[in-house]
């Protein structure tokens, strides 16, 4: 990573962001539902499909942190969302694949902007409540 570029679990937090959050849509338009963001469980289970492991806190806080604070992502609580301009730079992404989709996004996040910075935290509680509901998840076979 170059010194305050975007690094490539930044792209990992996103990429799963945006699949948790499509994926939370669907299930909420055909149960005739609200439609929210994506739950931190969600992610988590989005970031084990594209990369075969779970971000840990530390790594989960601080890409969370980044991408809101340039305005990609919103988090309230431990709802996620991607924003209208995470939206805009996931559409205009050159198409890859899901395979190389972390890597193509960590290339055009460097080309589009710089990482923020929010107050953001995520406590051990509520990541350990996410981990253990998307383990419950495994569990059920969902």
């Amino acid at each position: 990573m170059g010194v305050g570029g975007w690094n490539w679990n930044d792209a990992w937090v996103f990429v799963s962001a945006v699949i948790a959050e499509r994926l939370e849509r669907d299930r909420a338009m055909h149960a005739a539902l609200p439609v929210t963001g994506a739950t931190l469980a969600d992610l988590l289970a989005a970031a084990d499909f594209l990369h075969h492991s779970v971000p840990s806190r530390d790594d989960l806080q601080e890409a969370i942190r980044r991408l809101s604070g340039a305005g990609l992502l919103t988090v309230e609580d431990d709802i996620i969302e991607v924003a209208p301009a995470g939206e805009q730079l996931w559409r205009t992404r050159p198409f890859s694949g899901l395979s190389s989709a972390v890597m193509t996004l960590q290339a055009q996040l460097n080309r589009a902007s710089q990482p923020g910075y929010t107050d953001w935290s995520l406590d051990d509680q509520t990541y350990n409540a996410a981990v253990r509901e998307y383990s419950l998840r495994l569990a059920d076979g969902r």
